[in-house]
């Protein structure tokens, strides 16, 4: 068992919070209970996931997608009102880390990604150094890799080819981070993996020879908060677990 405000300053410390701009805040969200025994992991504070984590009993939510982002409404109506008021009825803590949870060089979403497939980061890239490139450990056909990123993610992925040439290099940032595509090919990547694609993607992969892969927001950002919670737990003495609220995103 722990106090609440034990396990945040632990995930705060862990994962550097202090040292990103980020979009929402990070840490703590929702103040439940003071003791904390059990965590439920997740990617996003869906009204499913906290559903799913009274039943498991949870004292605390640990998610990467947490409720509050910038230059949204404000008022407690519709799903927010559902969500908040399952979280505040059961005292349940909701607890949220964003670009901290993809960035940290072991636990992160980027690096458990990378880990599942055997990608070694020798480098960063892009805003506050939140992608990873490194080289494959052999070279591959686009075929071959998307084959094999279909079948550890458990479901099919957009691949747009670039000029054909054997894949050496991968750049990679999970979630939406399309935006990185031009960061990533300049780091000398010969293909950029991450969650999602926009139109101007397939141009610039065709333009610049560099392929494309979008794995899946949901799918790439699955590991992170796993392995945070598994970490945080053994640390603290908790018990935790993780619920997948399956996403097509």
């Amino acid at each position: 068992m722990t106090t609440t405000p034990q396990l945040v300053r632990h995930l705060d410390t862990l994962l550097e919070a202090h040292r990103f701009k980020d979009y929402g805040p990070n840490g703590l969200q929702v103040e439940g209970r003071g003791e904390i025994r059990h965590i439920v992991c997740g990617v996003t504070a869906s009204l499913a996931l906290i559903d799913a984590a009274i039943v498991a009993g949870a004292d605390a939510i640990l998610v990467h997608h947490g409720l509050f982002w910038r230059g949204q409404d404000g008022r407690v109506t519709g799903w927010m009102k559902q969500r908040l008021a399952k979280l505040l009825l059961h005292e349940i803590n909701l607890i949220a880390y964003h670009l901290p949870l993809d960035a940290h060089p072991e636990l992160g979403n980027n690096a458990q990604l990378g880990r599942r497939f055997g990608w070694r980061a020798d480098g960063r890239f892009g805003d506050q150094d939140l992608g990873f490139t490194g080289p494959l450990a052999e070279p591959q056909t686009l075929a071959s890799l998307t084959s094999q990123m279909s079948g550890v993610l458990g479901r099919d992925v957009v691949a747009v080819p670039g000029d054909g040439r054997p894949l050496r290099r991968v750049a990679w940032c999970t979630g939406g981070a399309q935006g990185f595509f031009e960061a990533a090919i300049a780091t000398g990547a010969d293909v950029y993996v991450t969650g999602e694609i926009s139109e101007p993607q397939a141009h610039y992969a065709a333009e610049t020879g560099v392929a494309f892969i979008a794995a899946g927001h949901h799918a790439t950002e699955r590991y992170g908060v796993q392995a945070v919670a598994a970490q945080a737990a053994e640390a603290l003495g908790l018990t935790q677990q993780f619920i997948d609220i399956p996403n097509p995103a």
